[in-house]
């Protein structure tokens, strides 16, 4: 099984990054070498967003480090680039890659790629590296040795072994990024190690730094550099919304509450913006819970609610409401099941509500939903404290689920204990982010899967709800095994269908990704036409993005 550039959508692993912008009550003028960025014009210099300082830069480049820069990702690469909002594949440092079997991954690494020193780029590199995240464990962000077994040179190929059948451990394992041996094999210390000179395969290497402001110069011998159409990027240390608008940035990921009279008026011939679906904000039942247990009851809260209106109030417009089939769409759409109705959309109806609510056990009386000793219907959600834009929602549930005569106690925890309390399970019903990656495995495992469901009280890392079908586990574990791609669809759909049937969670809209673009100095910006790659900044979807844009005229 080959896989190629954007093939069909891939069913694995891997993980989500929510990416925050920080803010400055001032800033430092922002330089470029060829002048202030709002009289760039037409030049090859771009002005980015792409990282913050704490107040200020530490110069980290460690691409393994979890206080590294975020640039650290355009200076390495990985073997494979996934598209997480469709789960599309693009070779990268590998040409592509087979699966023999489930437990086998042949990687085939490019030829002609140079290290930013000038030495070649080898499969032993590629290896290398795998056995370093072996033996610093803290490094291995991305818990690749959590699937594999060894990995060795052959030829122009890697080999991975994985320690079982797990045919989704391919994605997760071909987006690490990819160090230099001849560099890294004398750290002493790679876990503290900060990479203060960058030596990589990408298409840029660290140009001047201080602690306000660094830049990354074009690296003129990368394998793609007639792609590359920026020669220097800026990123400084403050950007602020202030910053982003009054400077002129080329490319932010930021949320404005008007982009339209902020961003775009700033400069309305050039400045433009896209906010595709990032993930899914769903209600989360706790299963463990009465009447939370209860399908009809989780039916009734899902027809009682208008999710539309939800997702105007909460993302003032911007993001809509989410499918109920866990996809993210329409990002999906060439994998969704055509049997399921809407598009998995459910419209509210309060007269279908109440019926779903009357075989739970509640029913009217007095403008109350009650159960049948007369007790009002109460319902407890928990929201992190200070989300604005989930409060904003939660607070259109409540007003909707009050029309029924529901009474909804709204409870905020800081974001620390909401953390807690969603992963021991301490809740009733709680908000949360479900799927995002663009990859069926992963996202329906973190909402289905038997492998998360932990006793309440101890540490889950996905089905928070504590959900649980044998019919779930049973498909996800032939979608981990299975080779036929055309299989992996087909177990995909019938797990949107189970997704649909039994609410594991109760889909409200989805999340944004803030992509403000400028078309002054480049254009081929990431669009809902033509949505090639997300518009956030971290991680290797920028590459990209960044092999994509061409010169204004």
């Amino acid at each position: 099984m080959t896989r190629t550039a954007r093939t069909a959508r891939r069913l694995a692993a891997a993980a989500v990054t929510v990416g925050v912008l920080a803010t400055a009550a001032c800033s430092a003028p922002v330089q470029t070498n060829q002048g202030a960025a709002s009289d760039r014009g037409g030049n090859s210099s771009m002005l980015i967003a792409a990282d913050n300082g704490s107040p200020t830069f530490d110069r980290n480049f460690n691409p393994f480090s979890s206080g590294k820069r975020n640039t650290a990702t355009y200076i390495y690469e990985p073997l494979v680039i996934i598209n997480e909002m469709s789960g599309e594949e693009t070779p990268w440092l590998a040409t592509g890659y087979e699966q023999p079997d489930a437990r086998t991954i042949v990687f085939h690494i490019r030829e002609g790629v140079t290290w930013s020193d000038g030495e070649a780029f080898t499969p032993e590199d590629v290896v290398f590296t795998f056995d370093l995240l072996k033996k610093h464990p803290q490094l291995d962000l991305k818990g690749v040795w959590s699937h594999m077994e060894s990995a060795e040179v052959d030829g122009q190929d890697v080999v991975v072994h994985l320690s079982a059948e797990d045919v989704p451990a391919a994605q997760i394992i071909s987006q690490s990024l990819i160090v230099p041996e001849h560099l890294w094999k004398d750290v002493p210390d790679p876990v503290t190690f900060t990479n203060e000179n960058p030596v990589g395969t990408g298409p840029y290497t660290l140009g001047e730094f201080t602690p306000n402001q660094y830049t990354l110069e074009k690296n003129q011998d990368y394998w793609q550099a007639d792609k590359v159409a920026v020669e220097e990027l800026v990123q400084p240390a403050a950007n602020s919304e202030l910053d982003i608008v009054n400077n002129g940035y080329d490319w932010a990921y930021a949320f404005m509450s008007d982009v339209e009279e902020t961003w775009v008026k700033a400069d309305p011939d050039h400045n433009t913006y896209w906010f595709p679906a990032g993930a899914t904000i769903a209600l989360i039942p706790n299963m463990t819970k009465a009447p939370y247990d209860d399908l009809d009851f989780r039916r009734g809260l899902a027809a009682a609610l208008d999710k539309q209106a939800i997702a105007d109030k909460a993302m003032q417009g911007y993001v809509g409401r989410a499918s109920q089939t866990g996809l993210m769409l329409p990002s999906q759409e060439a994998i969704l099941d055509p049997d399921i109705p809407n598009e998995g959309y459910v419209d509210q109806d309060t007269d279908a509500a109440l019926e779903h609510f009357a075989k739970a056990g509640y029913t009217q009386q007095g403008g109350k939903l009650v159960d049948a000793n007369g007790k009002q219907l109460t319902i407890r959600i928990t929201t992190p404290n200070g989300w604005s834009d989930w409060l904003q929602g939660v607070e259109q549930v409540r007003g909707q689920l009050g029309e029924l005569g529901i009474e909804v106690e709204v409870v905020q925890p800081q974001p620390a204990a909401y953390q807690q309390e969603l992963r021991s399970g301490q809740f009733d019903l709680i908000m949360g982010t479900v799927g995002g990656t663009g990859q069926p495995f992963q996202d329906f495992n973190g909402i289905l899967g038997a492998e998360f469901n932990r006793p309440i009280g101890e540490t889950a890392s996905g089905n928070f709800g504590r959900f649980s079908s044998p019919d779930a586990d049973a498909l996800l574990a032939e979608l981990k095994t299975t080779t036929d791609e055309q299989r992996q669809v087909e177990i995909a759909q019938e797990l949107q269908q189970l997704t649909y049937d039994q609410l594991p969670m109760i889909s409200l809209f989805y999340g944004g990704s803030w992509g403000l673009f400028s078309t002054k100095s480049f254009t081929g910006w990431p669009s809902e036409d033509d949505p090639y790659a997300s518009p956030k900044t971290w991680d290797s979807t920028p590459l990209l993005i960044l092999t994509s844009l061409e010169p204004a005229e």
